[in-house]
C-alpha cells in the first residue's frame, strides 16, 4: 500500500485529489497539509511514502519544504503537483529533490501512474511537459542525425508505444489503441526507460528524438 500526503494551501484541491484517489487499490490518502509547516509537523508523529506537493503556499513553499524532506525525511519521496509549468520550475523543484512533477490538470490515471513511478524511485515528468519539452526541441533545436538511428534498440511494440507516448497518450489510452492492458503498457514503458536510460519522460521524448525513433 502506498501512503500518500496532500500537500496544498487550497482545500477543495485536496479534496478533489482525494476524491480521485479514493478507490485506487493500491494507494491511501493518510493525511492532509495546507503548507510545507503543517507536512512536516504531520510527518513528526506520521509515516508516508509519497507526498503529492504544490510549489505555491503560504508559510513554507514547496521549494523550501522539499530541501527539509530530503535532511528531515530522506525515505519521502515528492511528487510536485502545480499549475507552474515553466521548465525553470520544472528543473528547479527536480535539482531540490523532487522525484516527478506534474501538472493539476493531470488526469487520474496518468496521476496514478505518477504517483506509483516515484514510490518505486522512478522519476516522473507529466506528459503535458514532455511534450512542451518536444515542441521547444522541433522548434529550436532541429537535430541533426550524424549517427545510424538506434531505434533497433527496441522491439517493434515498443517503438509503437514509444511513438504513441511522444503524442501525449497515457498508458490506459495506449492500451486501448492496441487492444492489450494497462500493465502491459505499463512494463513495455518501463522497458523502454531501461533501455534508453531516460530518467524520465521530457529525456526520453529527448532521446527518441535525437536519435530518430519517431521516424515512421
Amino acid at each position: 500500500m502506498i501512503r500518500v500526503v496532500l500537500t496544498d494551501d487550497h482545500a477543495i484541491i485536496r479534496d478533489g485529489i482525494s476524491s480521485l484517489l479514493r478507490d485506487e487499490s493500491g494507494l491511501e490518502v493518510v493525511g492532509e497539509a495546507a503548507n510545507g509547516q503543517q507536512l512536516l509537523e504531520f510527518l513528526e508523529t506520521a509515516s508516508a511514502d509519497v507526498v503529492l506537493l504544490d510549489l505555491n503556499m503560504p508559510i513554507m513553499d514547496g521549494f523550501t519544504t522539499i530541501g527539509h524532506l530530503r535532511r528531515l525525511h530522506p525515505e519521502v519521496k515528492v511528487l510536485v503537483l502545480s499549475m507552474l509549468d515553466h521548465e525553470r520550475y520544472v528543473a528547479q523543484a527536480l535539482e531540490a529533490g523532487a522525484l516527478g512533477y506534474a501538472l493539476k490538470n493531470t488526469g487520474r490515471s496518468e496521476l496514478i501512474y505518477a504517483i506509483s513511478s516515484v514510490a518505486n524511485g522512478h522519476q516522473f515528468l507529466c506528459t503535458a511537459i514532455g511534450m512542451a519539452l518536444l515542441r521547444r526541441l522541433q522548434t529550436s533545436e532541429p537535430v541533426t542525425n550524424n549517427e545510424a538511428p538506434k531505434a533497433g534498440i527496441l522491439s517493434k511494440r515498443e517503438l509503437e508505444v514509444l511513438r504513441l507516448i511522444a503524442e501525449g497518450m497515457t498508458n490506459a489510452e495506449i492500451a486501448d489503441k492496441l487492444f492489450t492492458s494497462k500493465r502491459t503498457i505499463e512494463t513495455h514503458r518501463q522497458n523502454i526507460i531501461e533501455k534508453t536510460q531516460a530518467k524520465n519522460t521530457a529525456a526520453l521524448i529527448k532521446y527518441a528524438v535525437s536519435n530518430g525513433m519517431l521516424n515512421e
